[in-house]
């Protein structure tokens, strides 16, 4: 985006916001961006606090994917997570699907979303559909009604019988790639595939962490790649969540028990002191890391 498109993307972040003369919101902002920077590949900041330069689009459609809801412009990322997501889909394809159908990974060039995900702003991230495509020739059109399948039971507790060996397989791969850091997973998924792993080959399984709301897709996280200095890995790392282990354990048994239960039973909550933390659409560029303001007006 030109400087020129950048003074139209504030005055519509100033518009959104309701209130003449307010501080633009940063997802406004990088919502507005139809097009990564010219700049050299880099990831800037945190999973959840950051942006990218160089970013590159994963193509709409490939030999062994197909990117979905297209309208939202989400299928950007650093040159890493675009040729993960390559890998990963013809590994797929060499287990008996087609391929692969990727949901959101990062804006053009990262950032805060105007809807949805908290994290997806460096790049990083990407959304793997738990549907075995079909067929990789979808039209647009198709991409913005086809659903992927929950793999869990609704009590949260197990997996169904949409769950397959080749989900198995294809997850077991993700994680025993250098470049991942974790995948995020309905815990229904891990409890499945603590069970059915070999006692000499868990070691992976660390990288599995359960997390709510992805029953329909698995969440891959990769680690800061070469080049990207103003990277922040995350922390806790899997080894300290796992304190070294495979995370199955009571850390796992925890999100289906105690959590199940304090989804149905809350407990009374305390008045927070201080003041409220802000979500990250609520930030403004003055939140982000101070090279995402360059990244945001550069070519």
């Amino acid at each position: 985006m030109r400087r020129t498109g950048l003074l139209l993307a504030i005055l519509a972040a100033i518009s959104f916001g309701g209130i003449a003369g307010a501080e633009p919101l940063a997802n406004q902002l990088f919502g507005a961006t139809k097009a990564a920077s010219r700049q050299a590949p880099a990831s800037i900041g945190t999973y959840a606090k950051g942006c990218g330069a160089g970013f590159v689009e994963l193509p709409e459609s490939g030999p062994t994917w197909q990117a979905m809801r297209l309208s939202r412009n989400r299928n950007w990322g650093h040159p890493a997570l675009v040729q993960f997501v390559a890998d990963l889909s013809a590994t797929a394809r060499q287990l008996g699907w087609a391929g692969l159908y990727i949901g959101d990974m990062s804006q053009p060039r990262g950032g805060p979303m105007t809807s949805g995900h908290a994290s997806h702003q460096i790049g990083l991230d990407a959304d793997i559909w738990m549907l075995p495509p079909r067929r990789l020739d979808l039209s647009r059109g198709e991409r913005e009604k086809i659903s992927s399948i929950s793999v869990r039971t609704n009590d949260q507790k197990r997996v169904n019988g949409n769950w397959t060996a080749t989900h198995y397989q294809l997850m077991r791969a993700a994680a025993s790639d250098p470049r991942v850091d974790r995948i995020f997973v309905a815990a229904a998924v891990k409890v499945e595939m603590c069970k059915t792993a070999r006692a000499s080959d868990k070691a992976w399984l660390q990288k599995i962490r359960p997390l709510y709301g992805h029953n329909t897709h698995f969440h891959v996280r990769l680690k800061c790649p070469a080049g990207s200095r103003d990277c922040q890995t995350q922390t806790p790392t899997v080894a300290d969540l796992s304190k070294g282990g495979d995370g199955c354990d009571e850390t796992l048994t925890w999100w289906v028990t105690t959590y199940l239960d304090e989804l149905k039973n809350p407990p009374k909550q305390t008045k927070p002191k201080g003041p409220r933390k802000r979500g990250p659409r609520e930030y403004t560029m003055a939140d982000l890391p101070r090279q995402c303001s360059a990244v945001l007006v550069s070519d």
